[in-house]
């Protein structure tokens, strides 16, 4: 995936970059940008060694885009499925005077929970590591 933005600032081989903001941009939680109403900063590996106010065409590997998507929307529906379907076969025998349906949305929402949160903390280690960042591939004007 490859965006084009404005260097705004750089430090040492790194620099943020500001993009236009796009819908798909809404759910995200990987952290590696700032959203506000038209634009976002991303912070980026100055590969190209630009400069603030330089155009620049920055590429974000479509593995990590991928990879930060199956994160985002498919761990929590798996595991509010694996919730609703432990809480109503295993759990309602252990708790035999509670409705199974009630059980089954409380471990489903329960576990739909634990899957967010775990996300959250990967995602605060992930925005750390070079390898996950979007790159400054080339330097347009």
């Amino acid at each position: 995936m490859e965006e084009i933005g404005i260097v705004k600032s750089t430090t040492g081989a790194f620099a943020k970059v500001s993009v236009p903001r796009k819908s798909v941009c809404e759910g995200c939680t990987a952290g590696t940008c700032k959203p506000d109403e038209q634009s976002m900063e991303i912070d980026a590996v100055n590969k190209a060694g630009a400069k603030a106010g330089q155009k620049v065409r920055v590429v974000i590997k479509s593995y990590t885009y991928l990879k930060g998507s199956m994160l985002v929307y498919g761990i929590p529906a798996i595991a509010l499925i694996a919730g609703a379907v432990l809480g109503k076969e295993i759990f309602s025998h252990q708790f035999k005077n509670i409705d199974p349906d009630i059980l089954s949305a409380i471990f489903g929402f329960g576990l739909f929970l634990i899957a967010f949160l775990g996300i959250k903390i990967w995602s605060l280690t992930a925005e750390k590591k070079t390898e996950t960042k979007p790159v400054i591939e080339e330097i347009l004007e």
